[in-house]
């Protein structure tokens, strides 16, 4: 059963430009990369070359002889004389591209040639991506995969486009819900935000109809992420690095929720461990938001980068590292407990982030100002804020309404509530911020 996907479009697209250069496709494991460019390239070329270096070690040394399109085909060829290279239509798939970064250094050629269509891909992409750039600048696009958003997951479930565009248009017409129609979006929320977007947790979920087995896959997963750090993370400290990425569900669960290195360790400082995180970063299995200097723009620039938060960039993957008492609550009672302001925070990060905002927050240092998130219009800051109770949020209201600060004009609330509009506070139910680039593109 194969989950459309949004990169579906883009590699149509990227094929029918008759200029296009050669493609690489990163982002963590397990996010549905392979399977998604196999099932195009299945789809419109009549040969399919791939190559996985991970598993077939034995092409590690197509470029033996060079980086030329002839030398590289040349070997490929020795090593399995049964794949056939045919000029106009042929895909040639270059997987797990972290066990042979040098690879890249063939792009040029492969452009310049134009023969034969060329993808790349891989996980922990970060970590080797400065060796890849430099072996291929200006010879190729790239695109960053993350596992499933909301839309792709209500497309999975058979939703159809103009359900979903229904949505928007609630927002943009600052339109409520009907009972019927808050009560489906946000039971399909509830079950995302456990489930999160893996593909392979998804499937399961459609097939079977309920969460049986998620929380094995979502586990393996997390083991198979720790096996990465312990297999790339050279010259590093890989227990620092393994300490971090678990302790992210535990800085998330407090109150303030900005990264405190004790919370990794009694003795825990910046120095140790800023290594580790970029490093996580870079693998794409956190995503960081910096605090801002001042609630102003530019955002880039006005951010102090040792105050910050860490998320999960897959909110199911927060929720499988929870401990056992709170997984029956989620699953079988949709009962969020003392996790409820961490789950949603996390969720509208994941959601920010797979729209490709930048993430920033802002807290006063005297504690009496604090907003979660800003994104920005071409001339207005708006600052985000995420409830998870129904009280008025008074931070919110000092940002939107005090003159001090002078690019934030509106402001909006994410909520377990209905649509709404209280002055220039927009109020919207977590299950819309999926669609909250496209709702700014509106924005009057």
């Amino acid at each position: 059963m194969y989950l459309k996907r949004k990169i579906d479009n883009y590699l149509e697209n990227w094929k029918n430009d008759l200029e296009h250069k050669p493609l690489i496709v990163k982002g963590a494991r397990q996010t549905g990369k392979t399977e998604s460019i196999l099932q195009f390239a299945r789809k419109k070329y009549s040969s399919v070359i791939y190559i996985n270096f991970a598993l077939e070690k034995k092409y590690l040394t197509v470029t033996s002889d060079g980086y030329d399109v002839d030398s590289v085909i040349k070997n490929i060829s020795l090593i399995d004389p049964s794949k056939h290279f045919i000029p106009g239509e042929t895909a040639i798939i270059f997987d797990e591209i972290q066990d042979n970064p040098d690879i890249a250094t063939t792009l040029k050629a492969f452009r310049e040639d134009a023969r034969f269509d060329v993808i790349l891909s891989g996980s922990l992409l970060g970590i080797s991506y400065k060796k890849i750039n430099s072996n291929s600048v200006g010879n190729k696009l790239d695109y960053e995969m993350h596992s499933m958003d909301f839309e792709e997951f209500l497309r999975a479930k058979g939703y159809r486009s103009e359900q979903i565009i229904n949505i928007l248009e609630h927002m943009i017409d600052l339109k409520p819900f009907t009972e019927t129609e808050y009560s489906i979006w946000k039971n399909l929320f509830m079950d995302f935000c456990v489930l999160g977007g893996m593909p392979d947790v998804v499937r399961k979920y459609i097939e079977s109809g309920n969460f049986s087995g998620s929380l094995e896959t979502q586990r393996q997963i997390q083991m198979d992420y720790e096996e990465d750090i312990r297999k790339y993370a050279g010259g590093l400290d890989q227990t620092k690095i393994l300490s971090v990425y678990r302790s992210v569900p535990a800085q998330l669960a407090k109150e303030n929720k900005k990264f405190q290195y004790r919370q990794v360790s009694k003795n825990g400082r910046s120095r140790e461990y800023s290594g580790c995180i970029q490093w996580l970063q870079d693998a794409g299995v956190v995503i960081s938001c910096n605090c801002l200097n001042f609630p102003e723009l530019p955002l880039k620039g006005n951010e102090d980068q040792s105050r910050f938060k860490l998320y999960y960039p897959d909110t199911g993957l927060l929720v499988s590292a929870l401990d056992d008492e709170a997984q029956d609550d989620l699953r079988a009672n949709r009962n969020l407990g003392v996790y409820k302001g961490a789950l949603y925070e996390n969720f509208v990060a994941e959601a920010l982030t797979k729209q490709g905002f930048g993430l920033f927050y802002y807290k006063k240092e005297d504690s009496t100002l604090e907003e979660d998130f800003f994104v920005r219009t071409a001339n207005e800051l708006i600052p985000v804020e995420v409830k998870s109770n129904s009280k008025k949020s008074k931070s919110l209201s000092e940002l939107v309404n005090n003159t001090r600060y002078k690019d934030i004009k509106h402001g909006i609330k994410l909520g377990d509530c209905n649509i709404g509009r209280e002055g220039n506070i927009f109020t919207f139910p977590y299950f819309c911020v999926f669609l909250l680039k496209q709702y700014l593109k509106n924005w009057k």
